[in-house]
Parts: structure tokens; C-alpha cells; sequence
């Protein structure tokens, strides 16, 4: 069995290992291909695995040794799937491996805009604090988050975890699910999305990007938000208006953004949120601890192992 991965460096930059992947077969790993590499460097195939290189519908119908993606994530938008199902491929994903590092980030980024972490670390560096009068400094607001109410728009895995811990700071969770109320956590309260929005003092986005959810934070639901309130994406950069969200953000209309995602990544250096002093933003990194890379590569190898097998697990294609 010849198996390729396509993009392997942002999974694996060396710090874990393919090995595993040997014992099905020959394997090639490319760090990076580039569009128009995919088909010569996918010819011999019979199992493919990528992670944010598309495989469309052209490479599908011309590679006729192919019967097999697995995605090195969990979303797996960048797989045709109209053409793989016609093909009769399978089409894996790794769903939930990255749940607690995700909702990790998600505080991470509150804890900066409510505590100011990094600024004041920067302060002492720089030697602000050795000049004051006081024994204490501070040239910010800080915020205490016990008794704050938090919106949290998707209630999947990273949507629980993320109000399990909110729980722990003693916040007030609100949830925009599909969910019943009997369904949910003690303590947990379903709400219409314009209202979580305009009652929540910090909004968390954890839903999927689909064509229902595209730009669901835009201009209108914005105006919304206290004055005061703070916006949290590390789901997709699709789910904001970046446009509106950067005016809502000059304009003083929320206090802070903190993302990890954007629409384009990497973004384009004209993107108007890059350089707002009150929008925090990290690489796209929420993912990848070591942790969490573990796990999606372990998944891998057991999705691969189970096909083999003749028994596919994560199947994306299996309910179609």
C-alpha cells in the first residue's frame, strides 16, 4: 500500500513520528504541496492524507489507484465529497482530539484581555514599574470573571469543555444549541442567539462554519454587545464579519476580541484587525499543543488500521 501525506509539517515538525504509518506500507511525507503538485505527487496512491491541501474533484477523478483521504483534522471541507462517494473512497476525519487545548485557548485569550498579563510582564521588562510611587501598578482595567455572564454559541465538545471551566471561575453560562434545556449541564441555560448576545458579557464561538453560519457576527448582531463586552473566536474565521467586526472595535462598541482563527489564513497583512491594539490574535494555534498533536496522530494511524481492517471508523461518508 503506497500512502502519501500531503502537508505533514503542521502536525508533525519533527517532533513526533510517522513510523507507525510504515507498518501499512510505503509512505511518502511531503511538508507542504502546493495546488498544482497534488495529482504528480498523488499518482500512486492508494491512500491519501492531508490536512489543509484540497483534494477536488479533478484529483479524485484522475487518480485511479486512490481509495482512501484521511484528514489530519477535523474538519474535513477541503475532501470533494460529492466525488469521493461517487468514487466509492472512504473519507476519515479526527474528530475531538483537541477539545480541552482548544478550550484552553479560549481562556487564555480572556484571561489576557481581563488581566493584561502580557502587558504588564512588558511593564516590569521595560522598567515601568521600578519608577512608581506605589507598591502596586497597573495602567488598565482589570476584571475579576466570577459573575460575568458567558455566551457560548455551539455546544459540541469544545463548547462543554469550555463551559466547564467557565463554571470553575463561577461565571454564568449561556448556550446557543440545538439542545433542549432538560439536555443540558446543571446550570447551563439555553438562549436565542441575539439575546446571548446582547445579555453575555463575553461571547465564545464554537460552532461549525457552514452556509447557515457564515459571518453569523456581523454588523447587526454586534451592535448588540454592551460596550464593555468581549468576543472570543477559536472555531472558524468564517463565523465574523472581519469588516464589521474591526469598525465595531474602532469604534469602542466591545472592549476586546481575542481569535485565533481568521477568514484567510495566513491573513492578508491589508487585514483591518491586524493592528488594533484592542484585538489579540494568535496563528491558528489553539490546536497544537504537543498533547493534543499526540492524539490526532494516534487517531490517524488507528482510522488507517480500522480501514485496513475493513471495519472504517470516522467514516464522514458513512451516514451519506
Amino acid at each position: 500500500m503506497r500512502i502519501v501525506v500531503l502537508d505533514g509539517f503542521t502536525l508533525n515538525p519533527g517532533d513526533l513520528s510517522w513510523n507507525e504509518l510504515l507498518n501499512f506500507g510505503e509512505l511518502t511525507v511531503y511538508d507542504r504541496t502546493a495546488p498544482e503538485d497534488v495529482l504528480e505527487r498523488s499518482r500512486n496512491a492508494e491512500v491519501l492524507l492531508t490536512n489543509k491541501t484540497v483534494i477536488d474533484r479533478n484529483a479524485i477523478d484522475n487518480l485511479p489507484l486512490l481509495k482512501y483521504i484521511g484528514v489530519l483534522a477535523t474538519g474535513y471541507n477541503v475532501v470533494d465529497l460529492s466525488a469521493a462517494k461517487q468514487r466509492g473512497l472512504v473519507v476519515t476525519n479526527v474528530p475531538a482530539y483537541s477539545t480541552d487545548s482548544v478550550a484552553q485557548m479560549v481562556f487564555a485569550h480572556l484571561l489576557n484581555i481581563t488581566q493584561r498579563v502580557g502587558h504588564y510582564s512588558d511593564e516590569v521588562r521595560f522598567g515601568k514599574w521600578c519608577g512608581q510611587s506605589d507598591f502596586s501598578y497597573w495602567d488598565t482595567s482589570l476584571i475579576e470573571l466570577a459573575g460575568k455572564k458567558i455566551g457560548i454559541v455551539g455546544f459540541g465538545h469544545t463548547g462543554q469543555a469550555t463551559a466547564r471551566i467557565a463554571g470553575s471561575f463561577g461565571m454564568e453560562v449561556y448556550v446557543y444549541t440545538s439542545k433542549q434545556q432538560r439536555d443540558l449541564p446543571e446550570g447551563v441555560r439555553k438562549c436565542e442567539l441575539n439575546d446571548l448576545f446582547a445579555l453575555c458579557d463575553v461571547v465564545s464561538l464554537h460552532c461549525p462554519l457552514n452556509a447557515e453560519t457564515k459571518e453569523m457576527v456581523n454588523g447587526s448582531r454586534l451592535s448588540l454587545m454592551k460596550s464593555d463586552a468581549i468576543l472570543i473566536n477559536t472555531g472558524r474565521g468564517g463565523l465574523i464579519d472581519e469588516n464589521a467586526l474591526a469598525t465595531a472595535l474602532k469604534e469602542h462598541k466591545l472592549l476586546a476580541a481575542g481569535l485565533d482563527v481568521l477568514s484567510s489564513e495566513p491573513p492578508q497583512p491589508d487585514n483591518p484587525l491586524l493592528k488594533l491594539t484592542n484585538c489579540f490574535i494568535t496563528p491558528h494555534i489553539a490546536w497544537a499543543t504537543r498533547e493534543a498533536r499526540i492524539r490526532l496522530m494516534k487517531q490517524v494511524i488507528e482510522n488507517l488500521k480500522a480501514y485496513i481492517n475493513g471495519n472504517p471508523i470516522n467514516n464522514v461518508l458513512k451516514n451519506d
